[in-house]
């Protein structure tokens, strides 16, 4: 229980610095997109579909049915936001 409270606090931490931090979507494919959704979860409405190399700002990280998803909002247009799944941002 420790352990995993432990590594839930780092996953948080690492995704959250209060501006954001810049981030890229990757892992997406070639001919697949990303979804922004409205919530944290596979339930939540998609706003829209984000490919490759999209340039996103990472506000903060939650973990929703074992999944880390991402409030993020477009480099280019940040008054567009929503929710994203961690395992397909990076900073490189």
């Amino acid at each position: 229980m420790l352990k995993s409270t432990i590594l839930m606090v780092i996953l948080v931490a690492g995704c959250s610095n209060g501006t954001g931090s810049r981030t890229t979507v990757v892992g997406a494919g070639p001919d697949e997109l990303l979804k922004l959704r409205a919530g944290p979860g596979l339930g939540f409405r998609v706003i829209l579909g984000l490919p490759d190399g999209t340039q996103l700002i990472r506000r903060d990280c939650i973990t929703e049915a074992s999944q880390l998803w991402c409030r993020v909002s477009l480099f280019d247009a940040p008054s567009v936001s929503g929710y994203v799944s961690a395992d397909y941002l990076s900073t490189r």
